[in-house]
């Protein structure tokens, strides 16, 4: 355990590579801190999504929040992230997490700029269309 924070924390590039879920922990925990910080309604909304699509305890869920959030805010790269994604996931999987990324960014019922800037950015370097990430947005919307 103590050998995989000190990785955390000396900025492993494996970790992404290793675990496809932390790397959308990661992305999930950087769009719920785009306003500044990570609200209680966006861990709890980022906690259901990752038990939802990981199979993971709550337990094990708040584990992999509280390493992606020291993971997102010691970085502001994306790219390892999403290259890991790309390289580990269809493009329906990456649909899911551009859409899950709107939910985040949704939960407090307003799209913050920098987070509609974020979702583009990420939708981008996951090769996800641009009217895919639009059709994901309007699911969460549910129009």
């Amino acid at each position: 355990m103590l050998d995989r924070l000190l990785k955390l924390l000396q900025g492993d590039p494996q970790t992404a590579a290793e675990e496809p879920h932390f790397s959308v922990a990661v992305l999930l925990v950087e769009a719920g801190l785009m306003q500044g910080d990570f609200t209680e309604d966006e861990r709890a909304m980022t906690a259901r999504l990752l038990s939802r699509r990981f199979a993971l305890s709550p337990d094990e869920a708040a584990e992999l929040i509280t390493r992606a959030e020291v993971r997102a805010r010691s970085t502001a790269q994306y790219f390892p992230f999403t290259n890991s994604l790309n390289n580990s996931m269809s493009i329906d999987d990456k649909i899911e997490v551009v859409e899950m990324l709107w939910r985040i960014a949704y939960v407090d019922g307003v799209l913050d700029p920098f987070e509609d800037q974020l979702i583009r950015q990420v939708g981008g370097l996951l090769h996800v269309p641009d009217r895919e990430r639009m059709l994901a947005r309007k699911r969460v919307l549910g129009a």
